[in-house]
């Protein structure tokens, strides 16, 4: 089979080499995805370890359609009989960008009529009752060619399942990781954040260092299909277990100005099973010392909806300049959609690279 992993933009080079060293082959990273092969026990592998994809959806097939027409006969000629039985639930969503099909309702309904009719001939029914376990389909028109896809991982493959709770305006799972993985982190590191909210950075980084699967605890809504083997998920989770090292020497320090967050930070590093790796307290970042040898400070600092106004947000940028010396051992992985972050902090950063936080378009800023 053929899988595509839905990334956030910027992270697809990130997710394609994630992907290779899980040993997942024909990994190749296109705009905002990457796509690979394998068997079933790709599709589950890749739903449990991956910390950069959205989610894990099977590429059923892709074809140019102009038409309604030429819509319908290449979703027809999909073999949906290998994936979807005769009471399963099969829900069809969709999008439309830039194509003379654009109207993403009619779309649908057109899907959705010729999985019907390939899959009345098959099992000589007229009417499916859609009780049984579901089967989201997905499908993707740009610039009049058409990607259908199968939908297995459920809830997005962000959502791990430590983060009961979240701050505001919480960073993603995904990002996080993605920062923790530009800082380079590893099992003897030490990584600070100064300004942590609900502790998503530094949980991520811990996972990361600790080689804790991101999917370990969590269901996946392909797991309830007849098609997918018993043992594909048992299988990987086991494997993933064995890699587990909680004998390294990673620690990290989370700082924050709100009691609420940091109680918050300190459920979700427990839940995530690295509370005894963390440790978390009050501070302001005004009072923030850089320690004394290696460290990396991987941060998100507050903006948007989690600032009043542009000249708070560039007062805390000259702050952070002045507390992130450029000295030996120090690392630093800053995150913010502001452009001018460079010539506020204070100096140019040693590397840039652009990513979205959200809807948000950000740069992230390394200085080492």
């Amino acid at each position: 089979m053929t899988f595509c992993a839905p990334c956030i933009f910027g992270l697809e080079g990130i997710c394609a080499n994630e992907l290779r060293f899980l040993g997942l082959e024909n990994v190749r990273a296109e705009n905002g995805r990457v796509l690979f092969e394998g068997g079933f026990d790709a599709l589950a592998r890749a739903n449990i370890n991956s910390r950069y994809a959205e989610r894990i959806l099977i590429l059923l097939a892709e074809f140019t359609a102009k038409s309604f027409d030429e819509l319908f006969d290449g979703v027809r000629s999909i073999e949906w009989e290998n994936f979807i039985g005769m009471s399963d639930a099969f829900p069809v969503k969709g999008r439309c960008l830039d194509s003379r099909l654009m109207s993403v309702p009619d779309c649908q309904k057109i899907v959705k009529k010729a999985v019907v009719d390939r899959l009345s001939q098959r099992y000589m029914l007229s009417w499916f009752e859609e009780t049984g376990a579901p089967r989201q389909i997905q499908f993707l028109i740009l610039k009049d060619r058409v990607s259908v896809m199968l939908e297995t991982s459920g809830a997005g493959l962000h959502k791990r399942g430590y983060r009961a709770e979240a701050n505001d305006a919480p960073i993603k799972e995904t990002l996080a990781a993605a920062m923790a993985e530009l800082a380079r982190v590893r099992a003897n590191h030490f990584v600070i954040d100064p300004m942590c909210g609900s502790g998503t950075i530094l949980i991520e980084a811990a996972m990361k260092a600790m080689k804790i699967a991101p999917g370990l605890k969590r269901y996946f809504a392909c797991q309830r299909w007849s098609c997918v083997p018993e043992n594909a998920f048992k299988n990987e989770r086991e494997l993933a277990r064995e890699k587990i090292n909680l004998d390294c020497e990673f620690r990290a320090e989370g700082f924050d100005i709100d009691e609420a967050a940091l109680d918050t930070a300190r459920k979700n590093a427990e839940l995530a099973g690295v509370g005894d790796k963390i440790s978390f307290s009050r501070r302001d970042i005004r009072d923030y010392r850089s320690p004394e040898g290696f460290a990396s400070v991987i941060t998100n600092p507050p903006y948007g909806e989690r600032l009043l106004d542009i000249a708070a947000a560039e007062e805390l940028y000259k702050i952070m300049g002045e507390k992130f010396p450029a000295e030996k051992g120090k690392s630093y992985t800053i995150i913010t959609p502001d452009d001018d972050f460079e010539k506020i902090f204070g100096r140019k950063a040693n590397k840039r690279r652009k990513m979205y936080n959200g809807t948000l378009k950000c740069q992230v800023y390394m200085y080492f």
